[in-house]
């Protein structure tokens, strides 16, 4: 059976170059396996978005 795990990454937009820093981080995550499941956007106060991401866990031990 397949297992997951998750991460959640938070982006504040405060600055011009916070989407290029956004895609260089996702693109490092993204090297290291995981994937990105769902991004929530908030405009109230300069909130954001938050990345919610997983990737497939080595299973030890396991017989399939």
């Amino acid at each position: 059976m397949k297992t997951f795990e998750y991460n959640i990454l938070s982006f504040p937009m405060t600055r011009k170059t916070s989407l290029a820093d956004m895609q260089a981080s996702l693109n490092e995550k993204g090297a290291d396996g995981w994937e990105v499941v769902s991004i929530s956007t908030s405009e109230f106060a300069n909130v954001g978005h938050t990345v919610f991401l997983k990737r497939e866990t080595i299973a030890t031990g396991a017989t399939a």
